[in-house]
């Protein structure tokens, strides 16, 4: 079982905790992770799903109904499902996010793996992925899963963030060290 200890204080953690035990019962952790990182890449292309998690005039029976579709449309498991609705029900739909980014940390502990946290200001390809793991692995001596992050604003380079151990070499930051250099 993985080691919940930290995770499981946030609101988002419980319920990515709650998810993850269930999962597990159910041997449904590959249908439930991919479920989860499917909703996690919606929330951040839809600005529709975004405003449904986020929009406190929706009522809690119209974004059951709305989480009901989403989770139709996508062919979401029903554990995926269920929580959606449980979320919806408890007005708690803005914690879909780190739901998501949790259940990734406690999957990825399960298997062994360290998850480190890649920000870029695009996207990776499939390849670049790829040589940044096996780079990661080599260094942090596991598996390494890659939750990334786009954030344009960083303008390039990449910040990685395993555990408390933090690589940043975003171009802001250069650019930010630069300007503190020549105040003097």
């Amino acid at each position: 079982m993985a080691n919940t200890s930290g995770i499981s204080a946030s609101l988002a953690g419980r319920y990515a905790t709650a998810l993850f035990e269930l999962a597990s019962e159910k041997k449904a952790l590959p249908q439930v992770e991919e479920s989860l990182a499917g909703l996690a890449a919606a929330l951040a292309e839809s600005d529709d799903l975004k405003a449904l998690t986020t929009d406190p005039s929706v009522t809690r029976d119209d974004a059951k109904k709305a989480v009901a579709a989403v989770a139709k449309k996508m062919k979401l498991d029903a554990l995926t499902a269920n929580t959606l609705g449980v979320l919806a029900d408890n007005r708690r739909l803005s914690e879909l996010g780190a739901v998501a980014a949790a259940f990734q940390t406690l999957a990825a502990d399960a298997r062994g793996e360290v998850t480190a946290d890649v920000t870029s200001a695009r996207a990776l390809t499939a390849a670049q992925k790829k040589e940044l793991a096996a780079k990661l692995k080599a260094r942090m001596g596991s598996d390494v899963a890659i939750n990334e992050i786009i954030d344009p604003s960083i303008l390039g380079g990449l910040t990685i963030k395993v555990g408390s151990e933090m690589i940043d070499s975003s171009i802001q930051t250069r650019l930010n060290s630069l300007a503190t250099a020549m105040k003097g």
